[in-house]
């Protein structure tokens, strides 16, 4: 079976966004006074070949504990449904 698996990678609350400051930072100087904060994180998508949908799920969350994300500093989220 054919899963699409949505993976979003973002800093752990506790480690510094120095990309997300400096956004923050370019939105204030624009006139967006408003925002209060900015996270900047990654959003992935792959196409995943597995034979059923746990083994989808386990496949993918081992791609982001062994490369996808570092889970030192990054946690991620992964929503995978069928194709």
């Amino acid at each position: 079976m054919r899963f699409t698996a949505r993976i979003q990678v973002m800093l752990k609350p506790a480690v510094n966004d120095p990309q997300g400051n400096a956004v923050l930072g370019s939105l204030h100087s624009l006139g967006f006074d408003g925002v209060r904060d900015v996270r900047v994180g990654k959003m992935l998508t792959l196409d995943v070949e597995a034979p059923d949908e746990p083994s989808a799920h386990r496949d993918v969350h081992e791609m982001c504990d062994k490369l996808l994300a570092n889970p030192v500093i990054e946690a991620y989220e992964a929503d995978i449904r069928p194709a």
